[in-house]
């Protein structure tokens, strides 16, 4: 795997999410929150770190993941694709750090990983003391932690800033067009509700998974070290792993079109089990017509039809959003 992520030269740009979104290609934006207080104790000591998120602790459960040490740190299914590897626990932040302190020089810890907790209600407060500028105001802050750790290449549908913010990450990236290639499990049972990679980076079987060679062609790996960020595209797969005794990533979620839209993936999910299985010649018809209608996007489709008749197919708000919803629910529940 030799390819590279691009560097953002200079000081990021005042609207920073709209300037990233816009390039629609990952970027690495070297020492972008080394000024934060979580990252200047994460320098000092892992202990240091450990302390200071301690004095952001709600005090309210939390999800996570232990794996047995035989597991090397991946977070995965088990041999069957019947269950998974590891255990999910709501436990008390201070019990995963005392579990994290404990294990630290062990030579065969256990995978300790704390994934996607929201800043806002698990850690209030931690935000304003380690802020970034230019994001959008509906952005997301959530919160990733644990010791060693191996996550398989997922993509998420929202742009994605991840921060790094104590231990060192690697991650590899690949264009959206490499599904094929990746070998995706199941869409409906998911370790975190993402489909993933069956593959196992590590060790890849490449007789079971020939085409991920093809994959690693069109790879781009960086690793960032405390106080380094990536911006992670829209419907990137990213695999990431967490190289140190403590790692912690702050990560930052934004969608650049209205909250009133559609989830896609709802769309993908409804397609699978009206679509999927029809003849081919049925397939090809439906398929022509969501070429028309959905991804030419150049207008033709209702260029024909006066403006204020136009409705579904003209420019949507939140209210015929919420009509053309309420029908599909009325459809649906029949």
């Amino acid at each position: 795997m030799t390819g590279e992520v691009a560097e953002l030269a200079g000081p990021p740009p005042a609207r920073l999410g709209d300037a990233l979104a816009d390039l629609g290609e990952p970027r690495v934006l070297r020492g972008l929150v080394a000024d934060w207080p979580m990252v200047q104790h994460a320098q000092a000591s892992g202990d240091a770190a450990m302390d200071y998120l301690a004095g952001f602790d709600a005090g309210l459960p939390l999800q996570a993941w232990v794996a047995p040490p035989e597991q090397g740190g991946r977070f995965f299914y088990n041999q069957d694709l019947s269950g998974f590897n590891f255990r999910p626990e709501r436990v008390a932040f201070a019990a995963v750090l005392d579990t994290l302190r404990r294990t630290a020089a062990a030579p065969a810890a256990p995978g300790i990983y704390v994934g996607s907790t929201t800043l806002q209600t698990y850690f209030p407060g931690l935000l304003e003391d380690n802020p970034l500028d230019g994001l959008p105001p509906d952005t997301l802050g959530s919160i990733w932690l644990g010791n060693r750790s191996r996550i398989a290449a997922h993509h998420d549908a929202p742009d994605n800033l991840a921060c790094v913010a104590a231990g060192r990450r690697r991650f590899t990236l690949f264009p959206p067009d490499q599904i094929g290639n990746l070998y995706i499990g199941p869409l409906d049972f998911t370790p975190a509700g993402q489909a993933i990679s069956l593959v196992d980076f590590a060790a890849p079987d490449f007789e079971r998974f020939p085409r991920f060679a093809d994959a690693l062609e069109a790879a781009r790996v960086v690793e960032l070290d405390p106080g380094d960020a990536l911006f992670i595209p829209s419907l990137w797969w990213h695999h990431v792993e967490g190289l140190d005794t403590f790692n912690v990533l702050v990560n930052f979620w934004w969608r650049a079109e209205p909250a009133w839209r559609e989830p896609p993936m709802n769309a993908l999910m409804h397609a699978l089990i009206s679509l999927r299985g029809l003849p081919a010649r049925q397939r090809q018809a439906w398929e022509a017509l969501f070429q028309h209608y959905v991804f030419a996007d150049d207008g033709a489709a209702a260029a024909h039809i006066p403006a204020h008749a136009r409705r579904l197919l003209g420019e949507l708000d939140a209210g015929r959003v919420g009509e053309i919803r309420e029908k599909l629910r009325q459809r649906l529940g029949r």
